[in-house]
């Protein structure tokens, strides 16, 4: 019975062991395919504390960038520092390219690495929005990215003088120049290929240790975005925040227009607090907001005054230049692209005009129900009116009440309506358009 205790011991030890192997893996991998921004530099942060809380052999971080915002990549460039767990990096596929904030991200690595037909470089920094620099602030800036830099470059055993170069001269390298001019340490054609280059590689941590790689034949497991992240990446495509913002701001508009709606209220407000949410991350102008606020006054003034549409398209010019400004992006990539602007912009123009136009009329049409909808209306007097009696009107008969003496069979205009008395004055022009019974 002991035999069989311990042999159940043993085996449910054994699954736990395995189990535990199996989760972990001797290398965490992740993809970096967007801008360097605050949920990236959050996913590599992760990364970073799982490889050394299931005692990874190392991180592969393969890397597609045009580049990113500042503080991100400095949070990126501390994790990767201050890991515990050997971290590599990785410019692939072939034909992608490692710029800017790229660039430092992959001098900082342990080891950093190309794919064949890569680039690198172009890491001169720039002001949000890519306005250019006075002579000081130049200065100043660039001697910050190149002090940064200095800072780990020269201990990662590369060449200080050229990374300089990618800063203050913008200079981009293939993947066969960043190795000649030793600012990579290898070329592979894809993470077997490199794991095979560094199989028993011993390299220099930037504490100064070092630690021997065996990494050829490992299993590696792919470290994923997780729902919060991805959601937020969505949102930080800055297209994606304006048209979340004019939706928002449109579904709010339709819910002031129609109280008691309810649903466009709840999905206006989710909507422009998701987009005030991603904005917060992002480097945003406040006019460019005003701008877009302005643009809706101007549609609301269109169907208004009707303006034969200069008011409609001077609010879509504004609505597409507020957009393009919105976000204040050091690249591209982290702006609003135009073609959202101009397809977001002039449609939700229309239909807000469109909708304006529709609730301004309803206001303005005459009311053809219950009492008010009797008012302008012609009937008979039945009796006498001296000055009340009964004036017959659709087919029933009301108490009325006239200004003055108003004889039987005349007819007359109703005027008000109160407490079901009719108040009238005789019709001074008989038509036959006129409804009279």
């Amino acid at each position: 019975m002991k035999n069989v205790n311990r042999f159940l011991m043993l085996s449910v030890l054994m699954i736990v062991v395995l189990a535990s192997r199996a989760a972990s893996a001797d290398v965490l991998k992740i993809v970096v395919n967007d801008t360097i921004q605050p949920v990236e530099a959050e996913h590599i942060d992760r990364a970073v504390q799982e490889a050394q809380r299931t005692h990874a052999d190392a991180l592969l971080i393969e890397i597609k960038t045009p580049g990113g915002m500042l503080s991100s990549m400095e949070n990126i460039i501390e994790s990767i520092l201050h890991s515990q767990v050997p971290v590599i990096v990785y410019v692939t596929p072939p034909g992608a390219g490692a710029s800017s904030a790229g660039f430092f991200i992959l001098e900082s690595a342990d080891v950093a690495a190309m794919a064949p037909g890569t680039n690198t470089g172009a890491a001169h920094p720039v002001l949000s929005g890519g306005a250019p620099m006075d002579p000081v602030m130049k200065d100043k800036v660039e001697n910050y990215a190149a002090s940064l830099m200095r800072s780990y470059v020269s201990k990662r055993g590369r060449n200080v003088e050229v990374a300089e170069s990618a800063i203050r001269q913008s200079k981009s390298f293939t993947s066969d120049e960043a190795l000649s001019q030793h600012l990579v340490d290898y070329i592979a054609k894809d993470e077997n290929d490199l794991f095979k280059q560094l199989e028993g590689k011993t390299i220099t941590r930037f504490d100064g240790s070092k630690v021997t790689l065996h990494l050829s034949g490992k299993p590696v497991a792919f470290y994923d975005l997780t729902l919060k992240e991805r959601i937020l990446d969505w949102l930080m495509d800055p297209s994606i925040t304006f048209l979340l913002m004019a939706i928002g701001f449109l579904a709010i508009y339709f819910e002031f227009n129609h109280p008691g709606a309810v649903i466009p209220g709840v999905v206006g407000f989710i909507a422009v607090l998701l987009a005030l949410y991603a904005l917060n991350m992002l480097p945003f102008r406040s006019i460019a907001i005003v701008m877009i606020l302005s643009a809706f006054v101007m549609f609301i003034l269109e169907a208004k005054f009707q303006t034969h549409g200069a008011l409609g398209i001077g609010g879509i010019v504004l609505m597409i230049f507020g957009s393009l400004l919105l976000v204040d992006g050091p690249i591209p990539e982290m702006r609003v692209k135009l073609w959202a602007a101009i397809s977001i912009s002039i449609p939700l123009g229309i239909i807000t005009i469109f909708l304006m136009t529709i609730a301004l009329q309803a206001r303005r049409n005459k009311v053809v129900t219950g009492e008010q909808g009797l008012i302008g209306e012609v009937g008979i007097a039945r009796t006498a009116l001296t000055p009340s009696g009964k004036v017959q009107l659709h087919g029933a008969l009301w108490d009325a009440i006239a200004p003055g003496n108003v004889e039987i069979g005349r007819e007359v205009v109703v005027r008000k309506v109160q407490d079901l008395i009719l108040q009238v004055e005789p019709s001074s022009v008989t038509t036959t358009s006129q409804r009279t019974v």
